[in-house]
């Protein structure tokens, strides 16, 4: 199934889209895509659900906004320098192990949604990446067994000022948590539709140009040992998102000078089963404004 959440921000309802475009509307089973929904086994629930009352669930509107296709999890757990080439382009070294830093969850928005350049920022990039979303509470998993508590897969635009992450100290979550930092969707695949996690096409382009092309298959840490990985340091709920992060062709690394973000840009991306995001860059604006 695909799932996704459709309405204005913080009134989305929960979806299922079928393959010929049709939202169906599900609220009627479920009140959203949370963390009860995730570890109450409400994915085999709610597959039951649709194949008896598809036909005469509401419909949502193609016209009606997407929201993230999961409700704000716990927490977003990141991992850095997860392609070869990202590195490389980064001047960084080659992790010996996963490197894990969070994302505010305050950052999640959905897919087509605007950024909004942070205030004081001025180095604002782009970062296409496979989000993992748990289906079962995961502590000290084995790895044979990671994928057992996986229950689904997404785009997500993984956003970063860099003047923030690299030149003001301490850790990257100052870089990475800004608002609207974290489109996801357009919808949540299910663990069942993506046959291999491991190859899967993704790409980036800014205003029409392609900055990033490359494959899921050039991870250095898959998502079975990701999953395994971050369960030993801390328990992982339903619901929570992990992104496994980006190949080479960020703003960071572009030559001979850095490329960034301003104000009008547009940026779409896609990964082979998981749709695709269009945001537009827009200036920073007071809260409330």
């Amino acid at each position: 199934m695909k799932l996704a959440r459709y309405g204005q921000p913080g009134r989305e309802k929960p979806a299922v889209l079928l393959e010929d475009g049709t939202r169906v509307d599900v609220s009627g089973f479920v009140r959203d895509f949370d963390e009860a929904f995730f570890g109450s086994e409400g994915v085999k629930g709610l597959q039951a659900w649709i194949k008896g009352n598809a036909d005469s669930a509401p419909r949502i509107a193609p016209d009606v906004r997407a929201g993230a296709p999961l409700a704000r999890p716990s927490k977003i757990v990141c991992i850095g320098l997860n392609f070869k080439d990202h590195a490389a382009e980064s001047n960084m070294d080659l992790p010996k192990e996963p490197v894990i830093f969070f994302k505010a969850t305050s950052a999640l928005v959905g897919p087509d949604d605007d950024l909004m350049l942070p205030k004081g920022g001025a180095k604002t990039d782009w970062e296409v990446e496979l989000a993992v979303v748990i289906g079962r509470r995961a502590s000290y998993v084995d790895e044979a067994r990671a994928l057992d508590h996986v229950a689904g897969y997404a785009l997500h635009n993984d956003y970063s000022e860099r003047a923030f992450q690299l030149e003001r100290g301490g850790q990257w979550v100052k870089g990475k948590s800004c608002d609207t930092f974290a489109p996801i969707g357009p919808f949540l695949a299910t663990a069942d539709e993506i046959k291999d996690p491991q190859d899967l096409s993704m790409w980036l382009a800014v205003n029409g140009v392609s900055r990033q092309k490359s494959s899921t298959a050039n991870m250095v840490f898959g998502v079975r040992s990701l999953v395994s990985y971050c369960s030993q340091f801390m328990t992982l709920l339903p619901g929570d998102v992990i992104s496994t992060g980006t190949p080479a062709g960020v703003g960071l690394g572009h030559k001979p000078e850095p490329l960034f973000l301003k104000a009008g840009d547009v940026v779409e991306l896609g990964i082979d089963g998981l749709g695709r995001q269009r945001q537009t860059v827009s200036a920073f604006r007071e809260p409330g404004t």
